[in-house]
């Protein structure tokens, strides 16, 4: 949490006296329930998206979208060796989430405001 308030201080600024710009915070799917000792977690990813929510809100009208991404487990060699009994296949690929940021920091995401998009992976 204090990552993106530290970074959100930092291109704010420059993104108001530049006319503009995306945010695209990083949160996690499972923010959007409380689940048994989880709670450190779950509260910081929450708050992720109150944030983002709240972002939204105040720069909207200064041609800042503020949005977030909601990602599974991401499939990556690190969690692959911390969790080596769990399924990767259902996991999100890096470049999946990747192309999700990439489609919310475009032109094309002009629109969207304030979402918190779930990354999930295959089902």
């Amino acid at each position: 949490m204090r990552t993106l308030l530290h970074a959100a201080r930092a291109v704010v600024p420059r993104m108001l006296t530049g006319g503009g710009g995306k945010i695209v915070n990083v949160g996690a799917f499972a923010a959007q329930k409380g689940a048994a000792n989880m709670d450190a977690y779950v509260a910081s990813k929450g708050a992720v998206i109150r944030l983002t929510e709240t972002m939204a809100a105040e720069l909207r009208e200064e041609n800042i979208n503020v949005n977030c991404v909601l990602p599974t487990v991401i499939d990556t060699p690190e969690n692959r060796s911390a969790m080596p009994k769990s399924d990767p296949r259902r996991w999100v690929a890096p470049e999946d989430l990747a192309n999700v940021i990439v489609f919310l920091a475009s032109p094309a995401a002009k629109a969207i405001h304030g979402a918190a998009v779930p990354v999930t992976g295959l089902s």
